[in-house]
């Protein structure tokens, strides 16, 4: 008897350690300058998936979860309850190797990603507002299928995994306006605030502000019937209201 309970104490201490190793928390890091996530793997088992942790709950199919070979990823960051579930994720490259999600209580996000056979976690929270507090998230706007801006703080190409910060107004504070418009070639971002269409190329940091006397009672159609798209030297382009045959363009109005 005693044999036959050693026996069934050792095997649920082996399932126990078996099921705590089939997840893995890791902590998140800031991006870095430059950064892509277009990693290739090494063999087919080197990808990431997309589950559904609640497929036998009564909450199928509301909240997802990643998994690398049989791993739960989860993210720890400082003294904040653990992230195993996400309201959304997609790949943000081909071959499967990094994933965008996004927390269930706000729109926060972090990419997961494979970086030489390892499993990583990078943050894209930027501090806003007063000590540190997001007071401002908007979430994550479309372009097309595979680009899109979340929270007004970065732009995502989901073809080739690159994520570029965008230069904010004020370096401590969201971009507090809406997402509106873009140029054709998609590199500069316009977004209506109170007072001004605040437009930046994420690509080369250059900002351009174009104020606006009224409330704009639809936007899209002001836009389309009142501005025009103009390309400085440096092959950029921006929205400029359609001037008077006597307005002098001031060059301070542009910022490098």
């Amino acid at each position: 008897m005693k044999n036959y309970l050693f026996a069934v104490l050792l095997a649920l201490t082996f399932t126990s350690c078996k099921q705590a190793a089939l997840e893995k928390i890791i902590t998140p890091r800031n991006l870095t300058v430059n950064e892509d996530f277009n990693g290739i793997p090494k063999s087919k088992s080197e990808v990431l998936a997309i589950i559904d942790p609640d497929s036998s709950g009564k909450e199928a199919g509301k909240r997802v979860a990643i998994q690398f070979r049989d791993t739960t990823i989860a993210i720890e960051k400082g003294k904040k309850p653990k992230l195993d579930k996400f309201a959304d994720a997609r790949f943000i490259n081909s071959q499967k190797t990094a994933v965008l999600v996004q927390t269930t209580i706000e729109p926060l996000y972090y990419v997961i990603s494979i970086a030489n056979g390892k499993v990583e976690v990078v943050d894209l929270n930027r501090a806003s507002g007063s000590n540190g507090e997001r007071q401002f998230l908007p979430g994550l706007e479309e372009l097309t299928r595979t680009s899109f801006v979340i929270n007004n703080d970065y732009f995502i190409t989901a073809v080739n995994g690159k994520v570029y910060p965008i230069k904010r107004q004020n370096p401590d504070d969201r971009i507090p306006g809406q997402f509106v418009a873009y140029s054709r070639d998609k590199n500069t971002l316009v977004f209506l605030t109170d007072k001004a269409l605040y437009q930046v190329s994420y690509k080369t940091d250059e900002t351009f502000t174009q104020p606006i006397a009224r409330k704009l009672d639809n936007v899209y159609n002001e836009i389309q019937q009142n501005y025009t798209w103009f390309t400085n030297d440096r092959g950029t382009s921006f929205l400029k209201k359609n001037a008077d045959d006597n307005r002098i363009v001031d060059i301070s109005e542009f910022k490098h």
